[in-house]
């Protein structure tokens, strides 16, 4: 191989690494919705066991809806320990984002799910930027009934017309 091949072997080599890089899914830091609970039935240890099994179905279908709009779920388990403590992450005045932004994300959701009553309770998200903290996108439903049915509902609602819709431009867009 000359030396004419080489540089342009090379610079091909560097110009569809570049073009991968462009077309890389944004990656998103999906934390765990959590549960504020100011109905006064909760207990000392946290959500009931019903709404816990809640919690992690939303976030779960989040993230889902999330990959198949073209998004990349960073894995949070690595981090797990540090998640923990830093909970609730309504207390802790957006330590969120340092985690986020160690595990490579340039974009988190953050998920309350607020419990007035067992009748009415409010789901909420946040999505924000994680280089600097800015909110690009957050929103709110109230929801009646505490079952999987109503929970569902709330969060795909929020999704379908807070979080994608319109669509994400600039570094969030999938």
């Amino acid at each position: 191989m000359n030396a004419f091949s080489y540089l342009g072997a090379t610079a091909a080599l560097v110009l569809g690494l570049a073009a991968a890089d462009a077309q890389a899914a944004t990656r998103v830091a999906v934390f765990d919705f959590e549960l504020f609970d100011t109905s006064g039935e909760a207990g000392p240890s946290g959500p009931k066991p019903e709404e816990a099994r809640r919690l992690a179905l939303i976030t779960d279908d989040l993230r889902e809806r999330l990959k198949k709009a073209g998004y990349e779920v960073v894995d949070l388990s690595p981090k797990k320990a540090e998640i923990t403590e830093a909970s609730p992450f309504r207390n802790c005045n957006s330590c969120e984002l340092e985690i986020a932004r160690s595990l490579g994300a340039q974009i988190e959701v953050i998920g309350l799910v607020q419990k007035v009553s067992n009748l009415i309770l409010n789901i909420n998200f946040q999505l924000r930027d994680v280089a600097t903290g800015e909110v690009l996108r957050a929103g709110s439903a109230d929801i009646r009934n505490n079952t999987d049915e109503s929970w569902l509902r709330g969060v795909s609602y929020l999704i379908r017309n807070r979080l994608l819709d319109p669509p994400l431009t600039g570094k969030a867009a999938p």
